[in-house]
């Protein structure tokens, strides 16, 4: 249609140029589109005249000026879509004519352009417009690579740019929890550039990629036949497709005839909202965004308002007509009926009639009423336009750039520095009807301009493949629980490992976590090592059996003491009491008792004064033991050698010799306790070492050389008792004590030599337990050794305690 400014358009109403081979001996035929009419194609280039008559017909906007409109069929082809910009640039004939010069100035026929559908058409013809400054402003030409304002400087577009959308697939898949995924894409510039847009933002997402297949209409059936094999074989349950219609299509038709496993199928933009495709019921539960569902108030009326004539001036119409009512306008052929005026075109039911998914339709609504604005912003100036006003493209596209303005239907249009518009999509699920057919239906909202994390709403449920309810699964490997971690397989991609558990004393307390961690000194992980808990603390305390037995021995050996110091007190006027040097015997039970209670304070949690007070009363009271017995020893040794002629020995050694003795001998075990005390003293540890999944209690040595010196003294007092009790062991039975005071000096020794071997190699409380035993053990061994044969003589033998007896006048008689 003629006006007085003429629009261009290119739209995409065939899908590919029929090949002609060339003979090169005459002139080659104008290229032919092919293939069948897009009949959604052909409804939004027609809504591009719709909205130049609605614009016509205001007063507000370009009054008294006319708009015109030219518009070509690209077949999506490149070279189709390059012929005709330029022949929009230079106002040139479609036909080269031999007649006709090609010297004479040629004015650009168009100031704009709209168009093309396709991006790779649309990158050619962004390439001519922009040498020549012609502003081009798209509908559905979304690769991010039209961003470019260096390359392509007078470009722009009304749909979001496939930088957004390739965020937001990346963004779906991972929100819904998928990491194991096939891609396939167009061999084309829309394909290449949003896949791998796409790639890029998967793999910042942590999402894995099993295959990535592209694929072009035109290439052999051959490759064909492999991308749909490959499909079929994988083992990932989504597949993501970045494809145009045309490559959808053979895909599509090619899966269909040998099924693959039930797939969910991830969309983009370019085939998601086109109803054409929801005959293809493989992908049932489809997702993927669109441009948001739009009305355009007339234009259902103005595409319905067709009659035979209006259809013949235009060939697409005439095609589109014919391939609907399934006659010829041209009269009867031999395939064809003649069309008759019975055909109603308010029964048809097909994409070019369908008005209830207007999405890249309004994309084209509104860059009409875009170049409108500017142009408005150009050529009027008080309400008044100049249809003589001469304008350069320059001057239309500064004008482009500025426009920010509300649509009639309620839609903003503006653009940003590299001329994209605001991306915000719907989120399309494509779902089955009660019929069994499919139905495109809305359940979100991706806004693109809100916070990270924000960006989805979702508005009703998703129905996915085969109609779940449920989200489907689609991994590599399965999430690795808690108390695991991931271990990636060697050769494979990061989302397939295998699930490690932790080692021991670690734990992890999330899902698929990279690492365990050690849980802190004092706790110790569940069975699950999903968690830490603190460690079981073990010491020897009161209420375990083992403290039980031992605190009963302790008590007993304390009470026997007792009893055998009443029994000698009762009898210390007896000649075997008094044989026996009972100050000494007194004094020796004195130290058994304290020997005997001194073990009751290794049992309990060990505290700061419980450590010091154990092992100093412990070394205190056996020194002050030991040195009575070696006492008892000496004394009998004297008492013999006091016997001989001449011999005055025992004034040397008499009680008050004998006390200052055990006081020198135990004075000098208190000198080494006091400096251990004061240089490093025992103290409560902690012991994290010998057991990993608990915590020992015990007393540190503080200074082992402190430790090992009150032994060691206790251990050099025995073995010189030792020694002396067996020098005298020989003398007269009845009186002296020696032969048993050698005997219980062999047990004590005995017993604190084997402690040592012990003492070190026994783990947790044992450690007290066998130090205990110790104690208790040489006591015994002191009290039965040394006073057992004393109180049967007391109690059960009375003849025998005389004075002649002890004097050896009666002959003795065995125990």
């Amino acid at each position: 249609m003629d006006g007085d400014f003429v629009i261009g358009g290119i739209f995409s109403i065939h899908d590919y140029v029929r090949s002609e081979q060339n003979t090169y001996t005459t002139m080659p035929a104008q290229p032919q589109c092919a293939g069948s009419i897009d009949f959604r194609e052909l409804r939004i280039a027609r809504a591009m005249e719709f909205t130049i008559h609605e614009i016509n017909n205001r007063t507000d906007l370009l009054p008294g000026i006319i708009l015109g409109y030219k518009i070509h069929d690209s077949c999506e082809s490149v070279p189709m879509s390059s012929k005709f910009a330029l022949q929009f640039a230079n106002g040139l004939d479609l036909v080269l004519n031999e007649t006709n010069s090609c010297s004479k100035f040629a004015a650009p026929t168009v100031p704009v352009v709209i168009g093309d559908s396709a991006t790779n058409p649309s990158i050619s013809v962004a390439r001519i417009f922009g040498l020549f400054g012609i502003p081009q402003v798209s509908h559905y030409a979304t690769c991010a690579c039209l961003s470019d304002k260096r390359e392509f400087p007078t470009f722009f577009r009304t749909i979001p740019s496939d930088e957004h959308q390739a965020a937001a697939l990346a963004r779906l898949v991972k929100y819904f929890g998928w990491t194991w995924i096939g891609t396939v894409r167009s061999d084309t510039d829309y394909g290449n550039y949003g896949m791998a847009a796409f790639l890029k933002a998967a793999q910042e997402e942590g999402i894995c990629v099993e295959y990535s297949e592209v694929y072009y209409r035109t290439q052999p059936r051959s490759k064909l036949e492999r991308v749909a094999n490959v499909i079929r074989r994988s083992t990932a349950r989504v597949i993501v497709a970045f494809l145009g219609t045309g490559d959808m299509k053979f895909i599509l038709d090619e899966l269909v005839q040998q099924p693959p496993p039930p797939l969910q199928w991830i969309g983009s933009e370019a085939w998601i909202t086109d109803p054409d495709f929801l005959r293809f019921n493989i992908c049932g539960g489809a997702v993927g965004f669109g441009v948001p569902r739009s009305v355009i108030p007339g234009l259902r009326e103005f595409l319905l308002d067709l009659s035979p004539v209006q259809v013949l001036k235009s060939p697409a119409l005439t095609e589109f007509w014919e391939s609907s009512f399934s006659c010829s306008l041209k009269g009867s052929s031999e395939f064809l009926r003649e069309c008759d005026g019975s055909e109603d075109i308010r029964a048809l039911q097909n994409p070019y009639t369908d008005t209830s998914q207007l999405r890249i339709t309004n994309m084209v609504y509104k860059a009409t009423y875009a170049i409108a604005h500017a142009l408005h912003s150009v050529i009027c100036n008080d309400a008044k336009c100049s249809r003589t006003f001469k304008f350069t493209p320059q001057e239309l596209l500064e004008q482009l750039r500025r426009v920010n303005f509300s649509t009639s239907n309620g839609f903003q249009v503006n653009f940003d520095s590299k001329g994209n518009p605001a991306a915000i999509y719907e989120l399309i699920n494509w779902q089955f009807k009660k019929d069994g057919a499919l139905k495109m239906v809305t359940v979100g909202y991706y806004d693109s301009s809100k916070p990270r994390g924000q960006e989805f709403r979702m508005s009703s449920a998703i129905s996915w493949v085969g109609g779940q309810t449920e989200v489907p699964v689609s991994v590599c490997s399965e999430s690795c629980p808690p108390g695991t971690r991931k271990a990636v397989q060697k050769g494979r991609p990061v989302c397939c490992y295998d699930c490690i558990p932790c080692a021991e004393g670690e734990i992890s307390n999330n899902t698929d976590s990279l690492d365990c961690m050690h849980c802190p000194p004092e706790f110790w992980p569940n069975t699950k090592q999903d968690s830490c808990f603190p460690k079981p603390v073990e010491f020897l305390s009161w209420d375990d059996t083992l403290a039980t037995i031992l605190t009963v021995f302790s008590i007993t050996g304390a009470f026997m003491s007792v009893c055998v110091t009443a029994v000698f007190y009762k009898h210390r006027t007896s000649p075997i009491v008094r044989a026996n040097n009972s100050e000494l015997s007194f004094l020796l039970l004195f130290s058994l008792t304290l020997c005997f209670l001194c073990s009751l304070t290794f049992i309990g949690q060990p505290s700061e004064w419980s450590c010091m007070l154990r092992h100093t009363a412990f070394g205190i009271t056996f020194v002050l033991c030991i040195s009575c017995v070696l006492g008892k020893t000496i004394v009998v040794l004297m008492a013999f050698r006091a016997t001989l002629p001449g011999s005055n020995v025992m004034k040397w050694f008499g009680p008050p010799q004998q006390r200052l003795s055990v006081l020198a001998f135990t004075l000098i075990q208190v000198i080494i306790c006091v400096l251990w005390l004061n240089i490093s003293p025992p103290f409560p540890l902690k012991n994290l070492n010998h057991y990993k999944e608990k915590i020992i209690l015990e007393c540190g040595l503080g200074s082992a050389v402190g430790f090992w010196a009150v032994l060691g003294y206790i251990g050099l007092l025995a073995v010189l008792c030792f020694i002396l009790a067996f020098l005298a062991r020989k003398l007269p039975d009845n009186f002296n004590e020696a032969k048993f005071i050698t005997f219980s000096m062999l047990i004590f020794c005995a017993v604190w030599i084997t402690f040592i071997p012990a003492y070190v190699s026994s783990p947790g409380k044992f450690t007290v337990a066998v130090e205990i035993f110790a104690i208790l053990a040489s006591s015994f061994g002191l009290m039965f050794c040394i006073f057992a044969p004393k109180c049967f003589i007391i109690v059960f033998r009375p003849e025998q305690n005389t004075k002649q007896h002890l004097m050896g006048k009666v002959p003795s008689k065995a125990l």
